[in-house]
């Protein structure tokens, strides 16, 4: 996590995706893959890329309805008129599936 946190200080889209993903993937029942979720959100909507930004905050959102991330990450996307909307195709609704509170 820190590793992805400081590509995406310095706006390393890619190399932060590639942390955060891992950790969401290989990782899923560490208390860190709600950070992980919220980062995608925030890097998928850095890079434009808005649908996996939406499908990010809806796998938090239903694993993690309560969390300060996901409120975060849903304030993010209003921002752009956005709300999260699963794509079930996407690898962040698979993984999705494998967490605790799936």
């Amino acid at each position: 996590m820190q590793v992805g946190r400081y590509y995406l200080e310095r706006k390393e889209y890619l190399a932060a995706l590639t942390r955060f993903r891992t950790v969401v993937e290989t990782y899923p029942n560490t208390n860190q893959v709600e950070e992980a979720l919220a980062r995608l959100v925030e890097t998928y909507y850095a890079m434009g890329i808005v649908s996996e930004a939406q499908t990010a905050a809806a796998v938090l959102g239903h694993n993690y309805p309560d969390s300060q991330w996901y409120a975060d990450s849903y304030k993010l996307l209003q921002t752009g008129g956005l709300e999260p909307r699963e794509n079930n195709g996407s690898w962040i609704s698979r993984a999705g599936k494998k967490l605790l509170g799936a």
